[in-house]
């Protein structure tokens, strides 16, 4: 009785209980019982006070929602439930219809031949809401909560019937009626490795078991439509997990390729990249109108862990939203939009299952599945990543520079950024996020993490940008620094020694020109007075600073000493003015508590005269009046 016309229902006769209707989903191989899921759903029916209790279980796709759901109604036919109800949910159109048929085959009163279908339909809820005989009604995949709100099967006043729902949805009307919301996860690490277990072991493939079984189901994000692809696929293929894992992880590798529509085994019917996105072409025609794809394009190169909702504020984003908004709403050219209108598209992506929105998740309230992150940036037009990964950029540099944000999340998604935007990160001018985390690397005393760090980075930049280039040399002094802090001197001085000849290159072709002595014929005089010295401090941080950037290591270290030649010239106040300049960029940049910034708070101090107990202050606010210290 799995497709019948009315017609069809009412030629069947007397009712011959217990009763199937629709097609309930076989189990899938080696499926997880998920007890955690189930107790949450339990714990729900137990403790809500209506009779009737509709369980609705939400989550993104490929999570197992269908599944859980067709356990249950095989649970029901197994305790000889008298109807079970299985409803494609998806259109609104095909639930009055399933239902329609269903009053018809009960013999719900009201019933009657010729009747439209609604009002078959709405007789078979009737019946639902009064008969003494057990129900469950499965309405699978619920894709718009407020059309379905009139066909909520009702209460049963014998306390007889039960119903269980699922939706991808997030929408405050899935909740109401007398409805509890489960949300439904990913499996645990634990289900995931023992669903990949069973799996090959049931094809008679455990040779395919290997070390990095646990590994490869984290990679996967820990998603059953993903795990059932992949586990397919290594059984027609005959590859072991390492193998696996190694293709998934290569550039190159596409999921359409690495979890294919043909490895679809266990008859989910979609493929993942299109499970995983499914709602999206929907949410893009809601409002706000056009803003979804290009939000979920952005979120997709951050943090899968997530990322500040602080982020869909940025004037960069905004600026994004407005230029990729689709369609445009004004035929004179895009109008902007507000931030109200930008967290409203992260709401939106929110409501329709694509990422997650939790402000009780804090710094990491956004947060988006790794394998719907990959799917859109593998849908993502070519000639639309680079816009996109400058956005980022300078979002997570307003964010940097705001304040407020923990910086160990701005480090993750900074690092999320590097590594799927490649070299594209240096051609928009991003290369000062690897900086900023590296220091921050170097100022938290992780030399251990910052000397590979450095080299990654120095490597990078060299390859992209040339041995010569101001960036690489920057880069190249982070690693020296680096070295220092591991305790490897050699190979500190090793880098300062090569980079001599290369820093001289940059500084020539910069025009440096400094002031000689009359016969000196290019070097310097071994013996200068102090205007002489002044002079050429000066020359250096001017071309240092135009060269390098006023925040480089060389740079501020050229600072220190020309601010300690001041001194020495009887120069207080420029001297203690140069200080302060110095003081204010290693705050910022290295914090307080680095030891470059302490010295300096210190040597401040000591120039101002002022007493031991004041130098802690003056470190923390170096233009802080004296008189109010």
């Amino acid at each position: 009785m799995d497709h019948l016309t009315i017609t069809q229902a009412v030629s069947l006769g007397p009712v011959q209980w217990p009763l199937r209707l629709g097609s309930v989903p076989a189990l899938a191989s080696a499926f997880q019982q998920r007890p955690e899921v189930r107790n949450a759903i339990d714990r729900a029916a137990a403790g809500h006070t209506a009779v009737v209790l509709t369980q609705v279980l939400s989550g993104g796709g490929g999570v197992g929602k269908t599944q859980l759901a067709s356990a249950y109604a095989h649970q029901a036919l197994a305790e000889g439930v008298d109807l079970v109800v299985w409803v494609d949910a998806s259109e609104t159109d095909q639930v009055i219809a399933r239902y329609a048929v269903a009053a018809h085959i009960v013999d719900a009163p009201n019933a009657l031949a010729g009747q439209t279908g609604e009002k078959d339909a709405r007789a078979f809820l009737q019946w639902l809401a009064t008969t003494k005989r057990s129900w469950l009604v499965i309405l699978d995949d619920i894709t718009d909560p407020d059309a379905m709100q009139p066909w909520w099967p009702p209460s049963s006043a014998w306390g007889s019937g039960r119903v269980v729902a699922t939706t991808r949805r997030q929408d405050a009307a899935l909740s109401g009626g007398g409805r509890a919301v489960v949300d439904v996860d990913t499996y645990s690490s634990q289900e995931a490795d023992t669903y990949l277990r069973a799996r090959l072991k049931s094809a008679r493939a455990e040779h395919l078991i290997d070390a990095r079984t646990e590994p490869l189901a984290e990679a996967l994000g820990f998603l059953p439509l993903a795990l059932s692809h992949a586990a397919a696929y290594m059984i027609n293929e005959d590859v072991p997990c390492a193998d696996y894992l190694l293709r998934f992880n290569g550039s190159a590798a596409k999921l359409d390729d690495l979890l294919p529509r043909h490895a679809d085994t266990e008859g989910y019917g979609r493929h993942v990249a299109a499970a995983l996105l499914l709602s999206l072409d929907v949410a893009q025609g809601c409002e706000p109108v056009g803003l979804a794809i290009p939000a979920l394009r952005l979120a997709a190169v951050l943090d899968p862990a997530g990322h500040p909702r602080e982020l869909w504020a940025r004037k960069a984003v905004i600026n994004y939203l407005t230029a990729h908004r689709d369609p445009m709403p004004s035929p004179d050219g895009p109008t902007p939009i507000s931030s109200t209108q930008a967290k409203a598209a992260l709401r939106l992506l929110h409501r329709y299952g694509l990422l997650t929105d939790d402000a009780q998740a804090g710094f990491r309230a956004v947060k988006l599945h790794a394998l719907t992150a990959r799917a859109v940036r593998e849908h993502t037009p070519s000639g639309e990543q680079r816009e996109i990964v400058r956005t980022a950029a300078e979002a997570l540099t307003e964010l940097w520079h705001k304040g407020g944000v923990e910086r160990a999340v701005l480090h993750t998604n900074i690092d999320s950024l590097d590594g799927f935007a490649g070299d594209l990160l240096w051609e928009v001018e991003g290369h000062h996020l690897l900086r900023w985390v590296g220091r921050s690397l170097s100022a938290r005393g992780l030399a251990t993490a910052a000397v590979p760090y450095w080299q990654r980075v120095s490597d990078t930049s060299e390859r992209v940008l040339g041995r010569t280039d101001r960036k690489t040399v920057m880069a190249r002094r982070e690693l020296a620094v680096a070295y220092l802090n591991a305790g490897r001197s050699k190979d500190a001085f090793a880098v300062f020694q090569e980079d001599y000849a290369y820093e001289a290159e940059v500084l020539a072709d910069a025009g440096l020109k400094t002031r000689r002595t009359p016969g000196s014929e290019g070097e310097f005089p071994r013996r200068q007075t102090a205007a002489d010295l002044l002079g050429l401090l000066e020359d250096t941080l001017a071309v240092r600073e135009r060269i390098l950037g006023p925040t480089d290591p060389t740079t501020l270290s050229c600072r220190v000493k020309l601010s300690i030649a001041y001194w020495e010239a009887g120069k207080q106040p420029q001297a203690i003015s140069m200080l302060k300049m110095v003081l204010k960029y290693q705050n910022e940049d290295l914090g307080v508590h680095h030891p470059d910034s302490m010295a300096t708070a210190l040597r401040l101090h000591e120039f101002r005269g002022e007493r031991k107990g004041w130098w802690w202050k003056s470190r923390q606010d170096p233009d802080q009046p004296e008189g109010r210290r």
